[in-house]
């Protein structure tokens, strides 16, 4: 996992402040390190905690780009004209995920293992708000955030690839229970989930040159795009 913690994003003191704790060891503050967000911890700890993710433990503002451990594949996207329930409006958009089988690297719980390939597969309403999220799913993806490499959590198996704490629709139907719609709060919730990692509306720039057939484009153009769109890949 590699991570950028600009250094003016902090300003450090050699002072010791009876009283204060760092959250992190749980001990008074040694060598006190702020951040601009105003929380501040031993400069030791929060050093060593950047190393993993560059983002306050407390109110979690990050401070520099967090990259993941995702393994090498490809993200495709096709528009659909079935309608998901609760979203009789718009159309849907499937996406599948390709892993080809490798080695872990050492950035993965054992380097030097190998790892089988996988495939899956996710549905999002085209709606605007549905696009907004397929466009922060690809920013994710492309920071190798959506997957990782363990334990998988539904068949106990080890040294395989997992989801990483972003929660997909791998159904169409059948409501939260069977992971498919009708779910009202899912846009809200995975959107929440996407900011812990640090991937927000902010990253969605004007037109982003890794992503191909204008994705990144204003919603106002999105509507005729994927009335086109047939598959879009992008690799890690």
């Amino acid at each position: 996992m590699e991570t950028t913690a600009p250094a003016h994003h902090a300003s450090v003191t050699t002072e010791t402040r009876d009283g204060k704790s760092c959250t992190i060891c749980l001990d008074t503050v040694q060598d006190e390190k702020t951040l601009t967000c105003g929380h501040c911890f031993c400069s030791e700890c929060i050093d060593t905690v950047f190393k993993y993710k560059p983002a306050c433990p407390v109110c979690n503002t990050f401070y520099g780009l967090y990259e993941g451990t995702q393994p090498q594949g490809t993200m495709t996207m096709e528009r659909s004209w079935r309608r998901l329930p609760g979203f009789d409006h718009c159309g849907s958009v499937a996406i599948t995920y390709r892993f080809p089988p490798g080695v872990q690297g050492p950035e993965h719980p054992n380097p030097g293992a190998k790892y089988s390939g996988t495939s899956r597969s996710a549905f999002l309403p085209a709606c605007e708000e549905g696009l907004k999220v397929l466009r922060l799913l690809q920013v994710a993806f492309n920071r190798r955030l959506l997957f990782t490499i363990g334990e998988s959590a539904t068949t106990g198996l080890n040294n395989v690839i997992t989801w990483n704490d972003i929660h997909h629709k791998t159904s169409m139907d059948g409501g939260p229970q069977q992971f498919g719609y009708p779910d009202p709060g899912y846009l809200s919730r995975v959107q929440k989930e996407l900011q812990l990692k640090g991937v927000t509306a902010d990253d969605l720039t004007e037109d982003p040159p890794t992503q191909p057939h204008n994705i990144g484009k204003p919603f106002d153009h999105m509507r005729s795009l994927y009335s086109q769109m047939k598959t879009v890949t992008a690799s890690a």
